[in-house]
């Protein structure tokens, strides 16, 4: 008896560290990005995005602005890369099934000023998280 107990408790612990060794992968690809678009970084917010993926994002006059990872990476480009620009990003929730995940992020632009929510698409592709899709809204200003 005492065998099938300790053999049950070892393999709930294996399945829970090995659940949070996951959803570490995963809040580091998302950190990648959140790092890159803080630091005017575009390679480390194109590093956690698949190749394909597509951002929908919001923009004034606009009802949805379509760009991939690279095209999102280049507006950075132009900024000291390495210098915080105010963004700051707060993972939120991730929620991962097998090799898919949601996550939702919210980044503060200057203290304030401007809040965004972010929710992630991920899916695990040849061993690492990737990003296949974001959309993001703007919060109205209270």
């Amino acid at each position: 008896m005492k065998t099938l107990f300790f053999t049950a408790a070892l393999l709930l612990t294996c399945a829970t560290s090995l659940a949070q060794t996951e959803e570490d992968a995963i809040r580091a690809s998302l950190q990648s990005y959140i790092e890159g678009s803080s630091y005017n970084d575009p390679e480390k917010i194109v590093a956690p995005f698949y190749e394909d993926a597509r951002m929908f994002l919001s923009k004034k006059d606009q009802p949805i602005w379509i760009l991939s990872a690279a095209e999102y990476a280049e507006l950075f480009k132009k900024r000291e890369k390495g210098k915080f620009n105010g963004r700051v990003g707060t993972i939120l929730s991730v929620d991962q099934s097998n090799d898919i995940a949601m996550a939702k992020v919210e980044i503060n632009i200057n203290e304030g000023e401007m809040l965004f929510i972010d929710l992630f698409i991920l899916k695990k592709l040849e061993g690492h998280w990737k990003i296949i899709s974001k959309a993001a809204t703007r919060m109205p200003e209270e």
